[in-house]
């Protein structure tokens, strides 16, 4: 090939070589489309019918790779092969590179060299009848149109066939790739919510089994070691019970069997006695409301897991928990003595703040947690505020 021009496609060059092979074969024959005494052969004899017949075939090697350069060196090569006695397999490879540009070619030469054939096509029907007069003159038409319309036409319609499926396809691939990503945060999210779950539930039972055991293993006291015991047991009972839910929900997968019902805030009563029995000194000032399941929940969970972190990590005194509802909105504040303690501690990893926060989040609330100064002292103040009216049942047990 020529600098410059891109290498043929293997199918190409056996396109190629077979048409030379072919129009060889019907030129050894001595066969030809015109014979050598017809009016429009200007080159008789056999051997002029070689020069378009080899350009043409050299033609089908840039088919695919240089379509447009093709089908210009083929249109002279043709009327070449107009003025000689012709060759019928010339006239075929022509109609290929015509296809193939159309085909394979840039998008705009795709659409406009149907439109420019069809005119051809038109003009040489027309042209010939209004000069001769002969019905035979339209003949020249319908050839022009086989020759280049035909197979324009043809390309571009196989081209928006493919460039349609091809569109389809990728469609396909992008709607596949978002159902990946949308499964991938679901999973994601499902995981997320079943740690804050597991945490909340679990936490609170075996922080309490940790400080009470450490009591009872410093303490050389049968008493203390025997209400020790009680407090281990009964919130092993309790925890074991919370994991059992958990775990039933999860492996229920058929949807026949209802879950048990998530925790609201008419069981804070029963959470604050709890904590009282693990040893903290609670007091519980709620107003009655009536908020939206997730808002309950994630009101429930706040105040269960900051009974947790007094109970872990809060110096001796008063943890009051308090909930009031403000300007359509549900306020939950958990305080708590901050400082040094002499009592056993329970280690934490943090997780809990994290989830409290992620649960207000999902409910477009405000959540803060930081140590503050009151006439009492230095306190541990968590505060939450959860929208009531217009929330979404995003967050469920």
């Amino acid at each position: 090939m020529a600098a410059g021009l891109p290498r043929p496609r293997r199918f190409d060059v056996y396109v190629a070589l077979g048409s030379l092979l072919g129009g060889l074969l019907l030129w050894g024959a001595g066969l030809a489309t015109r014979p050598s005494t017809e009016v429009y052969v200007l080159l008789p004899g056999r051997w002029p019918v070689l020069l378009p017949l080899f350009v043409l075939a050299g033609c089908e090697l840039l088919r695919r790779a240089a379509p447009r350069t093709g089908l210009l060196i083929g249109t002279a090569a043709i009327v070449l092969d107009v003025v000689t006695q012709g060759n019928l397999v010339s006239i075929l490879m022509y109609t290929d590179l015509m296809y193939a540009a159309v085909l394979y070619g840039p998008p705009a030469s795709a659409h406009r060299i149907p439109r420019i054939t069809g005119l051809l096509t038109v003009a040489g029907a027309v042209v010939p009848f209004a000069v001769w007069r002969e019905p035979e003159a339209l003949l020249i038409g319908v050839v022009t149109g086989l020759v280049s319309f035909g197979p324009a036409s043809t390309g571009l319609i196989v081209r928006n066939h493919r460039e349609a499926a091809e569109a389809a396809r990728l469609r396909a691939e992008q709607t596949a790739l978002l159902a990946e990503m949308d499964r991938t945060q679901a999973v994601t999210a499902e995981r997320a919510r079943m740690a804050r779950e597991l945490h909340d539930m679990v936490a609170n039972h075996l922080s309490a089994i940790a400080i009470h055991s450490t009591a009872a293993l410093s303490l050389d006291d049968p008493k203390t070691s025997q209400d020790a015991l009680a407090v281990i047991r009964e919130n092993s009972v309790e925890g074991l019970a919370e994991m059992r839910r958990l775990i039933g929900i999860l492996r229920d997968s058929s949807g026949d069997v209802e879950p048990s019902a998530a925790p609201t805030l008419d069981g804070l009563g029963s959470l604050v006695d709890g904590a009282r029995a693990n040893g903290l000194d609670v007091t519980l000032d709620a107003e009655p409301s009536d908020a939206p399941a997730p808002v309950e929940l994630a009101a429930y969970r706040i105040v269960q897991e900051s009974l947790t972190n007094a109970l872990k990590h809060a110096a001796p005194g008063r943890v009051t928990v308090s909930l009031r509802r403000r300007d359509g909105s549900l306020v939950v504040s958990v305080t708590s003595p901050y400082g040094d303690r002499d009592a056993p501690r329970a280690p934490g990893s943090g997780a809990g703040l994290v989830g409290m926060r992620e649960r207000v989040a999902l409910l477009d609330g405000t959540f803060d947690a930081v140590p503050e100064d009151s006439c009492a002292g230095k306190i541990w103040a968590v505060r939450a505020t959860l929208p009531v009216d217009g929330t979404l049942e995003g967050e469920t047990a």
